[in-house]
């Protein structure tokens, strides 16, 4: 059991949304007065070494909120700041997994929030040079971000001499083209570079080589927005908060069959219970959890019996799934899982970028057998065929994480919900109690 550190009051810590609320926090004037805003830039700037700045990242144990957890400073540290020629900061705010909109809640709420935190760490890295790739279809975020940067540039905090530092900082934003395969990090590094978007092979890494060829720092929102907070507290500070290994906050958008669906920032190492049934006020009346996707569409599933698991990363490792986008997705008893799989491997088939073979072909395999078995025409061997691209999914056979989405969904299902799926394929009926329409 993780051991949670910090204040655990009804008042949780707030690290990003503390001032969320405040009217017009998205202009430069408010979050300036109101929320400290660019305090940690100038304190970066004038009286932190960028060692420094990327020690105290390190110190705080910051994790990536985008999705693999990686850490943060630790990533840092692989770009070489003093390598010749041009280095980049390219932030992914695609944000096109499902279940997910958390970036959005930061880029509609205070905006100068990410331009302070990427402004922190191009100066950390070396890169003179930032790039926001941003979900195409976020009109409203896209237009707020836009006029954050150039409040930003008017006011000196991006361009030629910020804060009066010798040291020019420019930030770019690139509107992506709808493909949910962008989100993954090489992929959009190639989008970005006008190519089709498909993964890369790696090494070299995007630390090495990435944006045309030159080391690049790729991102979330989240994360980067976390970095002011790190800066003007110290990373000892940050790394008090959540669990050892999982220190800090995150933000979880709860969505599905929950009374108050919204965003929630949630100090690490809390309960799945406290999240659905507290904050998110549990399933509608009469109705209990029946799984739940912990972070995103991509995290295998959890039973209604494991909702006392533990929002860390490492908890959620030891049941078998992962913290991923923090998009926990709620089904109540009304739903069929076998329905919701389907569902789901239909949009992994149609967004697979078709490069990798296990991918292209498993996905397409996994929807056709679905379809025979809600037809009423599943057998033995439908779960057997199921089971079989399910692993010929996984354990990184493809060159991006979206194969292994799709086979943890049906492994995940299956493993947990085995009779259900016995009741369509070798009953050949739904014992759900509302039964939906074939997908």
């Amino acid at each position: 059991m993780a051991e949670l550190r910090g204040s655990h009051g009804d008042q949780p810590n707030h690290i990003l949304t503390r001032w969320f609320g405040t009217p017009d926090l998205h202009k430069l004037e408010v979050y300036s007065s109101k929320a400290g805003g660019y305090t940690a830039l100038r304190k970066a700037l004038v009286d932190m070494a960028p060692a420094d700045i990327t020690n105290e990242v390190k110190t705080s144990g910051l994790r990536g909120r985008g999705g693999a957890g990686f850490a943060t400073g630790v990533k840092w540290g692989f770009i070489n700041r003093d390598a010749p020629g041009p280095k980049y900061v390219v932030i992914n705010a695609d944000e096109s997994e499902p279940g997910t909109s958390k970036d959005r809640y930061i880029l509609e709420n205070s905006p100068h929030l990410l331009v302070e935190g990427i402004l922190i760490a191009a100066y950390a890295v070396g890169a003179n040079q930032a790039w926001v790739y941003i979900r195409g279809e976020y009109d409203e975020p896209y237009r707020m971000l836009h006029e954050a940067i150039e409040e930003a540039r008017a006011k000196g905090y991006v361009g030629p001499k910020p804060l009066g530092k010798d040291y020019p900082l420019d930030i770019r934003l690139y509107r992506g083209h709808g493909a949910y395969i962008c989100g993954e990090e090489t992929a959009l590094l190639e989008s970005l570079e006008g190519k089709r978007a498909q993964p890369r092979s790696r090494p070299p890494f995007p630390a090495v080589k990435g944006a045309w060829g030159r080391p690049t720092l790729l991102n979330n929102v989240e994360t980067l927005c976390t970095v002011p907070w790190i800066v003007n507290n110290g990373g000892a500070a940050y790394a008090k908060l959540g669990t050892e290994k999982s220190p800090g906050t995150r933000l979880m958008s709860v969505s599905g069959n929950v009374r108050n669906p919204g965003v929630y920032e949630v100090e690490l190492g809390q309960t799945f219970r406290h999240v659905i049934m507290e904050l998110a006020g549990g399933p509608p009346e009469g109705r209990r959890v029946k799984v739940f996707w912990p972070g995103g569409s991509s995290a295998p599933v959890l039973p209604e019996s494991m909702l006392d698991t533990h929002t860390d990363m490492e908890a959620l490792a030891a049941a078998r799934s992962m913290g991923g986008s923090g998009g926990v997705i709620v089904m109540d008893d009304s739903h069929c899982v076998v329905r919701a799989a389907h569902r789901l491997l239909k949009f992994y088939a149609h967004e697979s970028c078709g490069k990798c073979t296990p991918c292209r072909i498993g996905q397409d395999w996994a929807v056709r057998t679905y379809e025979r078995i809600l037809a009423g025409e599943g057998s033995q061997v439908e779960l057997d065929i199921l089971q079989r691209v399910s692993d010929g999914l996984q354990n990184g056979r493809c060159l991006c994480g979206l194969g292994d989405s799709g086979g943890w969904v049906i492994d995940s299902t299956l493993r947990h919900f085995r009779e259900e799926y016995e009741d369509h394929a070798l009953r050949h009926e739904c014992n759900v109690g509302k039964v939906m329409a074939s997908a």
